[in-house]
């Protein structure tokens, strides 16, 4: 067995081989020669209850007696080399045969003589199941106090702040979901961060989800989990790429509302102010406030472009990318673009004479030459928008907006 790889390779027990089955039991492996036996019985006891054909896919990377183990036991073995978590999962989609795939740990953590409930949710047309420890059973030892009552709990509630989803649990290891919705996923992340990928892509193209209870165990006597194998950091780096996801996936939670809100009091102050101060409620609003409302409103106007880009980009709200590049041509905001730079261009040109003529010597900013360099900011800041959705559309950023 080749410990050293470079390249995928695809070992398959003939006799028990099958192109098409119902369920792919999809589990990657690293050094598990401890558990993977009892592991490995215990899914052949969870697919009889089932009653469906099935497949044991394990991916693995293993430097022991992993990947002989699963072939003695008649398994499927897709031997990759070593590139991270997510990165395992995305290489052995091509070899998955089954209708739906039921994802987990070979550790014994997870009881995957418990298929049931997934088989259930998805016959009853889910698409994606996710086990929750919370809903099910923690055995005593077995989730660090940290975990069980800080992390998980926290970065679950941040998720759901942000996606309007109703998980209990974003990291629990064992989950369901079917092929197509795999493929619709196009998961991409490489690492521990696969699995806030897939619940929050889930969330974002409204995948009908399902949350079923799962019981968790302590790890066996000799076996240390992943976590403590590569240090005491990993927990809080694994944390750290998750919420790096979430970051990434939700333009609009952090950039696009926040922004709008931004741009438009900028906006209000700068367009009150833009003919000369006023007072409100006894305060004089000046040039101070002038210039607060110019930076709120070009602060605001760039979070919400950068947002739209990358809601284009990641293509996971097809009506809303439609909307975008369907009003915002590249000939509507050159215009656009265009007549705010021109209009601006006039009392920033009435300024400039006035410099001129006083001998180069400037004795009042006036607040319309401020807000004329206002527009054209928003002038230009709008040009650079209108040909970034152009070259988007031509490299290929929006090519599946219109499928």
């Amino acid at each position: 067995m080749n410990n050293d790889l470079t390249t995928i390779e695809h070992i398959v027990i003939d006799n028990l081989y099958k192109k098409e089955v119902d369920l792919t039991i999809l589990v990657p492996t690293l050094n598990e020669e401890i558990t993977i036996k009892e592991f490995i019985d215990w899914c052949k006891q969870g697919i009889i209850k089932t009653g469906l054909s099935a497949q044991i896919l394990i991916i693995d990377s293993s430097t022991d007696r992993t990947p002989t183990i699963c072939t003695e036991q008649g398994v499927e073995v897709l031997r990759v080399p070593k590139r991270g978590l997510g990165r395992a999962y995305c290489d052995a989609i091509p070899f998955v045969s089954g209708k739906y795939i039921i994802m987990g740990d070979a550790d014994l953590t997870y009881d995957f003589r418990e298929l049931l409930p997934f088989i259930k949710a998805f016959k009853e047309g889910a698409d994606f199941v996710m086990g929750s420890r919370f809903l099910g059973t923690i055995q005593q030892g077995s989730m660090p106090n940290l975990h069980r009552y800080f992390g998980t709990p926290l970065t679950t509630w941040i998720l759901n702040r942000i996606y309007g989803s109703k998980y209990s649990d974003i990291h629990c290891g064992m989950r369901g979901i079917t092929k197509d919705a795999m493929l619709k996923i196009d998961m991409k992340s490489q690492s521990w961060e696969y699995a806030s990928e897939m619940v929050l892509k889930a969330a974002r193209l409204r995948l009908k989800t399902v949350e079923v209870p799962v019981n968790f165990y302590k790890d066996r006597e000799g076996r240390l989990s992943h976590h403590r194998r590569l240090g005491w950091m990993s927990p809080w780096i694994a944390g750290w790429l998750n919420l790096k996801v979430m970051l990434v996936y939700s333009p609009d939670t952090f950039l696009l509302k926040p922004g709008s809100v931004t741009f438009v009091l900028g906006l209000i102050v700068s367009c009150s102010l833009a003919l000369g101060p006023i007072v409100v409620a006894g305060i004089k609003l000046n040039i101070y406030w002038m210039l607060l409302g110019v930076t709120m409103t070009t602060l605001g106007y760039s979070c919400i472009q950068i947002g739209a880009i990358a809601q284009i980009m990641h293509r996971l709200r097809s009506t809303y990318s439609q909307r975008i590049l369907r009003l915002l041509t590249y000939n509507r905001g050159a215009i656009i673009s265009f007549a705010f730079i021109a209009i601006g261009l006039y009392p920033v040109c009435l300024l400039v004479c006035q410099y001129i003529n006083n001998s180069f010597k400037l004795y009042d900013l006036p607040l319309s030459a401020v807000f004329g360099l206002l527009l054209i900011i928003i002038g230009f800041q709008t040009f650079c928008f209108t040909l970034l959705l152009e070259m988007s559309q031509r490299v290929g950023f929006s090519k599946n907006v219109n499928k």
